[in-house]
């Protein structure tokens, strides 16, 4: 076997992660007690939040992976909803010749890790189109979740 033909065998079995694409699959924003909300006095909200993550195989290379995010900010006094916020961004990811070890932590870090930036700006952008101050997501350590999931199971 000659030195190309070890090359190309190599390249044949690297591991390959790639980005097809990056999409909205739903977006919601409801301003349930607009305009009378923006006349009361402004109080901190409380929010409930929640992400979720799924995935799903398209074909034998490609992976739809989709987190879905929803926040519901309640007034403090009245307990009145001020927005409710739900978006389900996704990515479509090419992964040819991962080890089935690594699938599922890929699936489960890697590929949210690249998607929730996407879903965190259009929730500040919704807000403020929305006549409220930007939400602004915390960063998720998708890693510790994977474990923490790991573990509960």
């Amino acid at each position: 076997m000659s030195e190309h033909d070890n090359t190309a065998a190599s390249e044949e079995s690297t591991p390959i992660f790639s980005v097809q694409k990056i999409y909205v699959k739903d977006l919601s924003f409801e301003n349930p007690n607009a305009p009378e909300m923006f006349a009361a006095p402004a109080s901190q909200p409380k929010i409930e939040m929640n992400l979720g993550l799924e995935n799903r195989q398209i074909d034998d290379e490609h992976w739809e992976v989709s987190l879905k995010i929803s926040a519901v900010a309640r007034d403090s006094e009245s307990a009145k909803v001020l927005f409710d916020v739900e978006v389900e961004h996704a990515g479509l990811f090419y992964l040819k010749n991962i080890p089935a070890e690594h699938l599922e932590m890929i699936l489960g870090i890697d590929c949210p890790t690249v998607i929730f930036p996407y879903a965190r700006q259009m929730i500040s952008t919704m807000t403020v189109d929305g006549g409220f101050m930007p939400l602004l997501l915390e960063p998720v350590n998708f890693g510790a979740a994977f474990a923490n999931s790991k573990q509960a199971n």
